[in-house]
């Protein structure tokens, strides 16, 4: 397949729909785009309603190009990645993969600009990101829930605010930042760089004072990441977890057991932040971001250094130092909900406490003046007659018979 032939297809395929974020090639099935967060067939010309092996190993051949060194990692370990560029139109990030012996392709879209907090609609508290001079920060969630979003959107307050060197380590490069106050270098793995740890090994001698690394993949690229919060820079960088207690406990064991409690005392050290974020379906189409923000403060580095017990927890903590900017996912939905931007069901579906969200919720419908139950239509049955008591007697509920 020639590029020029690519190309189109990938055209009709970003002009389907609106707000497409990933374009999906797999044996069997349609060419397909997700938007939203649904996945979608995509007719295109000439028609491709069945994708044949041959056909996805094409799409991939054409994507890889004369890279003799990508060909060669993808069929050594199965799977590679690479940045795509549609001339002018978009970018995205690739990942081909082997599956059953057979090729599929996803294309992640890359936003064209960098996208500010004001933009996305995140809390007031995230430009708090960009305020320390140096530690930890972590941006956390599932894939595809737009952590690396959220980073350039801190990375850009920084841009327009501070006069500083800004080494970024990215797979691939996601936004280009503009000249403004900063100097950014960014670098893109397999291109200028072989693997995040050494990369970020490099970069404590290119004389920086923020450095974004793309994930914390493994426990070297944790250590030397931790070292150089320790040493004055400002590290920000994202992991796979689902909340801010799950995050320390990742990092934990990423060591060996008799590490544990050094790494407890670098890591109540040198964290600043934990930011964990979630994307809901947003009323109306489209997704809205949720996020849990859990900032540093003595209670939590105590339960770094010692761990969670009884009454003492991330969550708890969290919501009890919500007056000094943090806060819980459950905060931060119920206001999603009170602004009318999601669905109760989506509320109660996506808490991490359904009991908290549910009372909220029921708070947030009474003060509208909204049914908060459905118990409606009950009433006292007059001819119930209790059970008789041990002396023998039954009791009647209700008013007494009319004689």
């Amino acid at each position: 397949m020639q590029r020029h032939e690519l190309d189109r297809i990938l055209t009709q395929m970003l002009e389907a729909h609106d707000s497409v974020s990933d374009l999906n090639f797999t044996v069997g099935h349609p060419p397909q785009v997700e938007a939203s967060g649904h996945l979608t067939p995509v007719v295109t010309d000439p028609p491709l309603s069945h994708l044949t092996p041959f056909q996805t190993e094409r799409v991939a051949l054409a994507l890889v190009g004369a890279d003799r060194r990508l060909t060669e990692f993808l069929v050594r370990t199965g799977s590679c990645d690479l940045p795509y560029a549609l001339g002018t139109t978009a970018r995205f990030r690739v990942n081909i993969f082997q599956q059953r012996g057979n090729y599929s392709i996803v294309l992640r879209k890359l936003a064209s600009d960098v996208p500010t907090i004001d933009r996305m609609g995140l809390p007031p508290v995230m430009r708090k990101l960009a305020e320390p001079r140096n530690g930890l920060i972590l941006i956390t969630g599932a894939t595809g829930s737009g952590k690396s979003t959220t980073l350039a959107a801190v990375l850009d307050i920084i841009n327009e605010n501070k006069a500083v060197h800004v080494v970024t380590l990215e797979d691939p490069v996601e936004f280009v930042h503009p000249v403004k106050k900063a100097t950014f270098n960014q670098r893109e793995l397999g291109t200028d760089f072989d693997a995040f740890a050494s990369g970020l090994r490099a970069a404590l001698r290119q004389a920086p004072k923020v450095i974004l690394v793309g994930e914390m993949r493994d426990r070297e690229t944790l250590e030397i990441g931790l070292a150089a919060a320790e040493t004055g820079h400002l590290v920000m960088s994202t992991l796979h977890t689902v909340d801010a207690g799950q995050t320390i406990n990742r990092m934990l064991g990423m060591f060996d057991k008799d590490e544990e409690r050094q790494i407890r005392m670098r890591l109540a050290d040198t964290i600043r932040y934990v930011v964990c974020q979630r994307l809901l379906p947003k009323v109306g189409g489209g997704r809205v971001a949720a996020l849990e923000v859990m900032g540093m403060n003595l209670r939590i580095e105590d339960i770094i250094l010692n761990g969670e017990s009884e009454g003492k927890t991330y969550y708890e903590i969290i919501q009890d130092s919500e007056a000094l900017g943090m806060q819980t996912f459950d905060t931060h939905i119920l206001q999603l909900f009170k602004d009318g931007l999601i669905t109760e069901e989506t509320a109660l579906s996506y808490a991490s406490k359904k009991s908290v969200v549910a009372r909220g919720a029921d708070l947030i419908k009474a003060t509208k003046g909204e049914k908060t139950s459905d118990i409606e239509g009950l009433s006292l049955d007059a001819e119930y007659v209790k059970p008789a008591d041990p002396r023998g007697k039954s009791q009647r509920i209700g008013p007494p018979p009319k004689r």
